[in-house]
């Protein structure tokens, strides 16, 4: 039996290797999306992004035979201890082979970093929070990941839990197939009357997004977002340098009409709904590489994809009764394509967040994965 190899990431070159272990780890897995190996060194660049200001960041691979097998993050964020207090870590960016030998090292290295600088508790995995990809997937092996979104295998949740990681909490993520809804299949009649109530009764309109002026219109998407999930678990507000660094990086995939505000009629911002095209549909066929030939499939696949993901979508407190949730909903069922994108997934959602989920199934959606959050006591 060769023996499993724990390295930290000291370099550059380190740093690739890093990125590129999923390639390996799921060289077999034919659900899998490979992301660009471009986008993933930028948002792992301590200099680039903006995270790295206020969390101390470790990254490990594991290696046997000089083969990569496996790798993780382990990480404190200063704003988490300020926001949600305790002495927590996390860890993430976690992957690896079927082989429990190899798991179990790398949540111990993790873990034990983490109980070197005194944290008490572990949650993950997060890259790097609940704001970005989390969650191990738990079911919905079958289908690919939509974007932003961690892909699996059904073994990796056996390996966490064997590595002494028990459950803190499950995400969904609601398939809805828009199209039906848009060709007349009823949903709830109380969202279309929650939704009408919204503009008629409380002066509140839904307008797109505008290119153009990004940088504002992420702004204000920013005022709302850290608002509206401000009470949801595992939440941490997410900071302007951090909005303007993933609002760079989602440049060329925002589609305005996918983009959505809520506003009075004196200009405030109400509410927001950030759906992304599916570029992973795109990048499926990149290889995780632009040159020489990816770029030519992401200018000519994004005319073909076919689904989106509501990736937020969430009110200012003050207006959550007002139906601007509703709303926004019913905005996203006129925006769909006959010709073009027709169905969508939402999520991910906690599993005790019933006020949208419910809304969820009224609407037609149904949970086709489910992701889970673990957690660890560090002694």
């Amino acid at each position: 039996m060769s023996k499993v190899e724990i390295r930290r990431v000291e370099s550059k070159k380190d740093l690739k290797k890093f990125v590129k272990v999923p390639f390996a780890v799921h060289r077999d897995h034919p659900e899998w999306v490979p992301p660009l190996i471009m986008d993933r060194m930028d948002f792992l660049n301590q200099k680039k992004n903006p995270y790295f200001d206020h969390a101390e960041v470790e990254l490990w691979i594991a290696e046997k035979d000089g083969e990569p097998v496996g790798r993780i993050s382990a990480q404190i964020d200063q704003n988490w201890d300020e926001y949600r207090g305790g002495k927590d870590g996390q860890f993430g960016f976690f992957e690896t082979t079927d082989d429990q030998e190899v798991a179990t090292a790398l949540l111990d290295t993790g873990s034990e970093w983490l109980a070197g600088k005194g944290r008490e508790k572990v949650y993950g995995p997060m890259d790097f929070t609940t704001n970005d990809e989390i969650g191990i997937q738990i079911s919905g092996f079958d289908l690919k990941p939509v974007i932003l979104e961690n892909c699996h295998q059904p073994y990796f949740q056996e390996r966490v839990e064997g590595a002494g990681f028990t459950k803190a909490m499950d995400l969904l993520m609601w398939h809805l197939e828009m199209g039906k809804l848009a060709r007349g299949l009823e949903f709830h009649p109380a969202i279309m009357e929650a939704a009408q109530q919204s503009l008629d009764e409380h002066g509140i309109t839904i307008r797109n997004m505008r290119r153009s002026d990004l940088a504002n219109e992420m702004e204000r998407f920013h005022q709302v977002y850290n608002e509206a999930w401000g009470d949801n678990w595992g939440f941490v507000p997410i900071t302007r340098e951090e909005v303007e660094f993933h609002a760079k990086t989602l440049k060329l995939v925002i589609d305005e009409d996918w983009a959505m505000i809520a506003e009075t009629d004196d200009g405030e911002t109400v509410g927001a709904a950030l759906t992304l095209p599916d570029i992973n549909q795109v990048l499926a066929k990149m290889g995780g590489k632009v040159f020489p030939t990816g770029w030519f499939h992401f200018l000519t696949g994004r005319r073909k994809i076919d689904q989106v993901r509501i990736f937020a979508l969430g009110v200012k407190k003050a207006y959550q009764h007002t139906g601007v949730a509703a709303a926004l909903y019913v905005k996203h069922i006129q925006t769909t394509d006959p010709d073009g994108i027709m169905k969508g997934d939402a999520g991910w959602i906690l599993e005790t967040n019933e006020p949208m989920n419910r809304a969820l199934e009224g609407m037609g959606a149904e949970v086709t994965k489910k992701f889970r959050v673990y957690e660890k006591t560090l002694n």
